[in-house]
């Protein structure tokens, strides 16, 4: 029997009909998401992640032994393992986020450019896998030559295709979540991406790493072949919305070499110009830094307190296993309060930690406190924060202005560690000073916060905010 009301001729009444509430939608440009999509969406490009993040994890420790097992000079380690990547990112990483910008075409703006570098990638990772035979081939056609220098040729051949295709990848995959991803789950997403990242390097270490010495080229070779289907999988399956059309074009085109110039003094006027998006490069570099000297610097502290890796290497284990279980709601409150304010609070935790550090991390016990803290406290930010430039960037152009930070960020790279180096030499190898930086690189970091938070609010804040 029916339940709708009726009038006095038995009528049904319209007016007083119940509808069905219409289903929850997400909206990012063009593409608009149910619940269903939505999760399709997170389950696809989180496997893209996994794939993504084994990569990261696994292919630079292997390298990174494969060279100390040849017993190359630590310059030639050095200058291959940091400073080539590094110059790599200084040409490839602007070129590479303006040309996505500005594509338009039938699979968008993004994903051609990664249908390109992850099979390149995947070349390269898999001609890395099986240097060791490649090199033993061409030392037997060139018999004079030191078997040591062939085997670094070879090796430096696939590792610079390895390091093309995964910086030109990195510059372009930031811009496909960005325009792919609504806006307001971009921290809870950020969140399932950092656990995910962690459950890659917890599998790796714990499971892999210690069987590289024997199995190497089929380590990798598997992690190259599964890295290469599994993403290209990925970009096959997501799809992107519609664009608007990029600037147009001057008539009256000058030659090849003047647009190139004319681009590049583009580049740098629109990223450098504006004193607020300089705030945020500031407050992005500031912020990884602070963590940057106690990263690179943890082993030896250890091994000069007479720690034993072991406990050390459970001690990691804990810190990822406590990150992984904070990251989906550190994304959640990244959405809830926005990104930038969860920087100013987790910088805040940081500099605490930090400081107790530099007086207090003197015995193997104190050391493992503050180093545990200090993992945990840095994954708290670089989870909480890692929205905040798709938040802060303009979305048109977000590939473009996150390569000018990075073109800040990595010769500041390139030059901090050696300085950490020589201020621990000339303190008689007091590693304390690691935290003592990181405390104070903190504290600029939470000085830039602030002053982009000013503008941030004065821009519209979390309610109205618009990209200057």
């Amino acid at each position: 029997m029916s339940n709708c009301p009726r009038s006095e001729d038995g009528s049904v009444d319209a007016n007083s009909t119940s509808k069905a509430p219409e289903p929850k939608t997400w909206r990012v440009g063009t593409l608009t998401y149910t619940s269903a999509g939505l999760l399709a969406l997170f389950c696809w490009l989180l496997f893209g992640d996994f794939a993504w993040s084994m990569r990261d994890r696994s292919v630079g420790a292997m390298a990174g032994w494969y060279l100390n097992h040849l017993g190359v000079p630590n310059l030639v380690y050095g200058l291959l393992m940091s400073s080539f990547p590094v110059l790599i990112g200084l040409i490839i990483g602007p070129i590479i986020s303006v040309k996505s910008d500005h594509h338009r075409g039938r699979w968008g703006r993004r994903i051609p450019f990664l249908l390109v570098t992850t099979p390149m990638a995947a070349i390269g990772m898999i001609g890395l896998a099986i240097t060791p035979f490649i090199a033993k081939w061409v030392h037997g056609l060139l018999p004079n030559e030191s078997e040591l220098l062939v085997s670094v040729v070879c090796f430096a051949v696939f590792w610079a295709a390895f390091e093309v295709a995964t910086i030109a990848g990195a510059a372009v995959f930031g811009g496909l979540v960005n325009d792919v991803v609504p806006r307001d789950m971009l921290g809870r997403f950020y969140g399932l991406f950092r656990a995910v990242s962690l459950i890659d390097g917890m599998i790796f270490n714990f499971w892999l790493m210690g069987k590289v010495p024997e199995h190497f080229t089929l380590i990798m070779l598997c992690i190259g072949v599964f890295y290469g289907a599994a993403f290209t999988w990925v970009c096959l399956k997501v799809k992107e919305g519609d664009y608007p059309p990029p600037p147009p074009v001057d008539p009256a085109r000058p030659g090849r070499g003047q647009r190139f110039f004319d681009g590049v003094r583009e580049y740098f006027r629109e990223c450098y110009s504006n004193s607020y998006y300089l705030l945020v490069f500031g407050l992005s570099v500031t912020a990884t830094l602070a963590f940057f000297p106690i990263n690179v610097f943890s082993i030896p502290y250890a091994r000069s307190l007479g720690l034993d890796m072991d406990i050390y290497g459970k001690c990691l284990a804990l810190t990822y296993l406590i990150s992984l279980c904070l990251s989906y709601f550190l994304g959640w409150l990244a959405d809830r309060f926005h990104p930038l304010r969860m920087a100013i609070a987790t910088l805040l935790g940081y500099f605490l930690v930090a400081g107790w550090g530099a007086f207090y991390a003197t015995t193997p016990n104190t050391f493992l406190v503050s180093w545990v803290l200090h993992g945990v406290l840095s994954g708290c930010y670089l989870t909480s924060a890692a929205s905040l430039t798709q938040r802060l960037f303009p979305p048109a152009k977000f590939a473009q202005f996150h390569s000018a930070s990075s073109l800040i960020a990595s010769p500041v790279h390139l030059v901090f560690a050696p300085l950490i180096g020589l201020t621990i030499d000339q303190t008689g190898n007091t590693y304390r000073f690691t935290y003592v930086i990181g405390a104070m690189l903190a504290v600029v970091a939470l000085i830039f916060a602030f002053f982009v938070y000013k503008r941030f609010m004065r821009l519209g804040g979390p309610a109205g905010y618009v990209a200057p």
